[in-house]
């Protein structure tokens, strides 16, 4: 999402106005859910997607009616079967598609945008509320804890949100508004092979990676697309570190070796953190506990210990590996949230 905003950025600071088409509600089994966004400028779509298929092509022609006429509007399809044979997709379901037209002269929206990609840098909560009521001038704000940017944001709406998207009717007005950007963080231990396969992938989804390194050609920035930060640490001196952890980040240990492992699921297991997944073999995650409980460390504290870390889907290479871990990581996310 972050992405998506830096795009809108250089659009609108070179005065080009955009339209950016967003998914407001679904059912079924339409391709992507509420929250979905995509931007499309003069020369088409610029950045993310709502799902592909026949539904994105449409979308991508009706922005650039939009772009003419400066108008945003709502767009329903029912995706029945007759309709879902007509269009060539596989998948049923209704999705409803809000087009909202943004100006490359708008002051207030450049500026707004601005305030996002600075709380993005923060790691704020963030939220996007946007006013979509049929016939009105659309409205869109960025809304954080501490601050507030763009249309004005009722008292009412604050108290609705959570990181699950929702459409409600406030004040005669519909409101939409979703979690963009949430705090936690994933500490990464070591650089490797998997993890600059497992930066990228979990960037792609909206978590936010610091990879601590012992070696410094394994901690340069350039390895791990989207990464948040890199640190060069002693492995052995992991305390200022760990200190930051909080209860809703995670932790993947995957150093090099055993006595790094161990290191790091000694510093980890003293953190309140939500998520503590180690890659290894069986033989190797046995030594490393073994020591662990030598150390004092009870069955119940192993317990919070993930490994081997990820989904079985029998992942070989770095990247299928990457893919496990991100779908784990996905699942203990959305299982947290739940219970907010």
């Amino acid at each position: 999402m972050r992405k998506l905003f830096e795009v809108l950025n250089e659009e609108l600071e070179a005065g080009r106005d955009v339209v950016m088409v967003s998914v407001t509600a679904s059912s079924g089994s339409t391709p992507r859910g509420a929250g979905a966004r995509m931007i499309i400028g003069e020369s088409g779509r610029l950045y993310g997607t709502i799902g592909g298929g026949a539904v994105e092509y449409r979308c991508e022609q009706r922005a650039s009616e939009v772009l003419k006429t400066k108008k945003s509007y709502n767009q329903s399809y029912m995706l029945r079967k007759n309709q879902v044979e007509d269009l060539g997709m596989i998948c049923g379901g209704d999705v409803e598609v809000f087009f909202q037209f943004i100006s490359g002269s708008d002051e207030k929206i450049k500026e707004m945008v601005k305030f996002a990609i600075d709380e993005f840098e923060k790691r704020s909560d963030i939220w996007i509320i946007t006013d979509i009521t049929d016939g009105s001038e659309a409205g869109i704000a960025i809304y954080t804890k501490e601050d507030c940017r763009g249309m004005e944001v009722t008292d009412e709406v604050i108290e609705l949100l959570k990181e699950a998207p929702f459409k409600k009717e406030i004040d005669g007005k519909m409101i939409c508004a979703e979690m963009i950007n949430q705090s936690e963080l994933v500490y990464i231990f070591g650089g490797g092979h998997v993890a600059q396969q497992l930066v990228p992938t979990l960037s792609r989804v909206n978590f936010n990676c610091i990879v601590i390194e012992d070696r410094e050609e394994f901690a340069r920035r350039e390895l791990f697309e989207g990464v948040f930060d890199t640190r060069l640490i002693d492995m052995k001196k992991l305390d200022e570190v760990c200190k930051e952890i909080r209860e809703n980040d995670y932790i993947c240990v995957m150093t090099r070796g055993h006595v790094n492992d161990y290191e790091v699921e000694k510093a980890a297991l003293k953190t309140p953190a939500k998520y503590i997944g180690v890659i290894g073999s069986r033989r190797k995650v046995a030594g490393v506990n073994q020591k662990l409980r030598a150390d004092g460390y009870k069955d119940e504290d192993l317990k919070r210990i993930t490994t081997p870390i990820g989904l079985e889907i029998l992942a070989e290479t770095p990247a299928e590996i990457a893919v496990s871990i991100a779908g784990q990581m996905i699942y203990e996310r959305a299982k947290n949230s739940k219970k907010k």
